[in-house]
Parts: C-alpha cells; sequence; structure tokens
C-alpha cells in the first residue's frame, strides 16, 4: 500500500486541528487532516432539535472572558457572541439562601505574604493554609466547589498557583461571559471554508506515528480501510487524556519512537471529568414558581445534591436545564452509571432545589448526553494542571526536531486552557511554528 505524501498532517479535527489547518492551507500547504470521528469539531458538538428553539451543546457551550480570537472566527459567518447575565440562586428545598462571597477574597489571600511565589501546592493545601485563614468555612467550601466545578480539577491534585492564576485573568471574573449565536456550530462553518484546501478524512483512526527529524509516517484504519500517509512534519491535537493512555488502548497512538521528551509534561497534566446532562421539559416549569422570581436566573446551585450545578438558556426562553458536576463529584456520579441512572440523579437534585412542593418530573420529555470520559479519543472533559506543573502546558506545546508540533487547550499556556479559545490559540500558534521550520518540500 502507497503512503500519500503532504507538506502536514494534522491529527484531530477539532478546535485546535481546524485552526491550525486553515492557516496552513492558506499559506499553501497540502494538509492531511485526520479525525477518527464521524464529524469534525472535536469537544465541540452542538446538535439542533427543530423545535426546541436552541442548540444543544453537548460538549463546549461557553465563551469566558472576551476571546479576541472566538469573536472574529463568528464575525466571519454573521455570528454574535450572546452575552449571559450571570444571575446565580442557591436554593435548599426551594428556598433561597446566601452566597458566599468567596471569589476575591480567595485571590487576596493568594496574593497576601507571596505563598504561592515560592513551591507551589495543591488547592485543598492552599485553603487550609495561614494566608486563607480569613476565609470562613463556607467560604472555603465554595471556592473548592468551584475549582471542582469549573476546572474539573480534583483539588488534592490541582495545583494552587495555576487555578489562581486562571481566576485572577480573563477567563472569570469581571469578564464577559456568553455563548456563541447558533452554538459553537457557528465557530465550525467559520473554519469548514478552509477544510476546501486540505484533505479531510473521517473515521480514520491513527494506531502508528513513525517519526525522524523532517519524516512522519502515519497509519491507521479509516471508512475505507487501511491507509498510509506521509510528511515533513505533523501536529498532533491528540486530548491529555488521550496522550497519557498506554499505547494500544482504543484511541491512543503508538509513536515511534516515543515521546519520552513529554514525559514530564504529561505527569503535570491532567484530564478533569465532567457530568453534563441537558434536560429537555415541555415547560420552563421553574420560570412559574414563586411568582416567577426564578425567571432570569441563570445558574441554579444546591452543594449537597448529585449534580450541585443547573443553568438555563437565558438570554433566551427554552424549556431547557442543563446539570452539570465536575471533578471528583463528576466522578462519583458518573462510575458505572447508566444514563437513567443519571437522569434520576438529575431529577433527585432539582428536587432537592427546589422543594418537594414541586413535581420537577412532571415534564421532563427526554435528555442528551454524552460521556466524554468514555469516548476513547477524549478521555475526559479538559485538562488541569496538578501541583508543580506550572510549565507542563508549554513543555507539552513544544515542537519535536522541527518535526512533531503540538496544540490542543492543554497546551496553551496563556490561562485559557481548557477553553475553546485557548485551543483556538494553540492551533494558530503550532501553524506559525509550522510554517517557521520550512515547508517541508
Amino acid at each position: 500500500m502507497a503512503a500519500a505524501r503532504y507538506d502536514v498532517i494534522v491529527i484531530g479535527a477539532g478546535a485546535a486541528g481546524l485552526m491550525a489547518t486553515a492557516e496552513l492551507v492558506q499559506a499553501g500547504r497540502a494538509v492531511l487532516l485526520l479525525e477518527a470521528r464521524d464529524r469534525i469539531g472535536g469537544r465541540i458538538w452542538t446538535r439542533f432539535e427543530p423545535d426546541l428553539g436552541v442548540p444543544l451543546e453537548l460538549g463546549a457551550e461557553f465563551i469566558h472572558g472576551h476571546a479576541p480570537l472566538t469573536r472574529t472566527l463568528l464575525a466571519r459567518v454573521g455570528a454574535a457572541a450572546v452575552d449571559i447575565k450571570e444571575s446565580h440562586c442557591a436554593l435548599r428545598a426551594g428556598r433561597p439562601t446566601p452566597r458566599a462571597d468567596y471569589f476575591a477574597k480567595v485571590l487576596q489571600a493568594a496574593r497576601a505574604g507571596g505563598l504561592l511565589a515560592g513551591n507551589d501546592m495543591s488547592f485543598d493545601a492552599f485553603l487550609d493554609s495561614v494566608a486563607a485563614a480569613g476565609l470562613s468555612r463556607s467560604e472555603r467550601d465554595a471556592a473548592r466547589r468551584m475549582a471542582q466545578g469549573f476546572d474539573a480539577a480534583d483539588t488534592r491534585r490541582a495545583s494552587a498557583r495555576a487555578i489562581v492564576a486562571e481566576w485572577s485573568g480573563d477567563t472569570l471574573g469581571n469578564t464577559p461571559q456568553s455563548r456563541p449565536a447558533g452554538g459553537y456550530a457557528s465557530l465550525l462553518a467559520a473554519l469548514s471554508p478552509a477544510l476546501r484546501g486540505a484533505r479531510l478524512q473521517l473515521q480514520s483512526t491513527v494506531r502508528s506515528v513513525r517519526w525522524s527529524r523532517a519524516a512522519v509516517e502515519i497509519a491507521g484504519e479509516s471508512a475505507a480501510g487501511p491507509f498510509r500517509a506521509r510528511a515533513a512534519r505533523a501536529v498532533i491535537t491528540l486530548p491529555i487524556g488521550v496522550l497519557q493512555k498506554r499505547p494500544g488502548t482504543r484511541g491512543t497512538v503508538r509513536f515511534t519512537p516515543a515521546l519520552e521528551a513529554k514525559r514530564a509534561a504529561l505527569q503535570g497534566l491532567a484530564s478533569g471529568p465532567v457530568v453534563k446532562l441537558l434536560l429537555r421539559f415541555g415547560t420552563p416549569f421553574w420560570e412559574q414558581l414563586q411568582g416567577g422570581r426564578f425567571r432570569d436566573v441563570s445558574f441554579f446551585h444546591a452543594a449537597a445534591a448529585p449534580l450541585p450545578t443547573f443553568w438555563t438558556a437565558v438570554p433566551t426562553r427554552a424549556p431547557l436545564l442543563v446539570a452539570w458536576a465536575g471533578g471528583p463529584q463528576a466522578r462519583r456520579v458518573a462510575t458505572g452509571a447508566a444514563r437513567a441512572q443519571l437522569v434520576r440523579s438529575a431529577l433527585a437534585s432539582l428536587q432537592a432545589l427546589f422543594g418537594r412542593g414541586t413535581d420537577v418530573a412532571a415534564s421532563l420529555q427526554g435528555c442528551y448526553y454524552h460521556d466524554w470520559q468514555r469516548d476513547p479519543y477524549a478521555r475526559g472533559a479538559y485538562s488541569y494542571v496538578t501541583v508543580g506543573g506550572s510549565s507542563a502546558r508549554a513543555a507539552l506545546g513544544q515542537p519535536l526536531a522541527d518535526t512533531l508540533f503540538f496544540a490542543g487547550e492543554a497546551t496553551d499556556s496563556a490561562d485559557e486552557a481548557g477553553t475553546v479559545v485557548g485551543a483556538l490559540q494553540s492551533g494558530l500558534r503550532v501553524a506559525r511554528e509550522v510554517l517557521g521550520a520550512g515547508s517541508g518540500a
């Protein structure tokens, strides 16, 4: 079987791979884009139901912060970013309860005395430190839940330095939070035209990558059968959960020689689990409760519930609630659980939120769910930094012998990792690195 030859082979058609491909094609490179799934987008996966009125995001949903690259791409297809008024409501049996105002205090504690300027520590250890002594028990618990839910992190392992850096950046705090109009499918539409200049192969699972300086040979299985391809350079956008798996496991890739130079970087990162369950109802029943006081609420929180966070489609009106858990709680809820069990957990959580006087299951019509932990091409939702891994993202993103180049949200070192814009930025970076290394002809 003859191996087709290209200038660059890109493995993975998620946001990073699409961005890199678009830049390389524009520069006149011959690009082969390989994707194991039957669709582009990776951990972006937008579905549409004609009678629902809002897109269903099984993966990425929000734009955190200003994200100029994301907004520029959306503008290409006439799509705006729809701002969200972050109205949070903590409920216990239907009654609003005070929500700990912990965010600014956590950041102030982190800066006090330069505690994190020295040795790194886990986020749990930081919350137990002298510097955080001014935080109440409820504020510490809220900060821990935030790190677990937002960062999908195990706070016993997660780097306090990395979390504080992220929370101090443009992702959170007094920054805009929004969604793409039409869902993240709009972003894919903005990137898709560039694929006309590339060779796209869906349902093409890469099994092996043999490489030496300026020479890459890739072998795998496609819908049409086995394939081989060669190039001077390759862009690797495999998620961190896949890179950390032992070769031979479904979805993994065997590199020859092995990626020994990436071992320390891979040890400094972890793939965070999430449960995201989209619940569709006949009516948005919560908007009618207590005289409509919850009509404009964006987020509901019930700390002790199996799935502790729910959000609505506000400002769009739709009978949809998204149930969410991240980090260790997601693992506890999802391990060994079938979809029906997750739905029961979500309904139990809603019942804890709104109290027994509301039959939360009465108008349930169905649910939408994808298990990113069991997805062999994802092995988790997104990455976080473990203790001592502050340089891991940059190290993972470093090219090897000007031949293998690495992109993906886990390689973004500008405090945008774990987000779509982080993946896009990494794709742009890696394309420029490839172009700087030469044409590969």
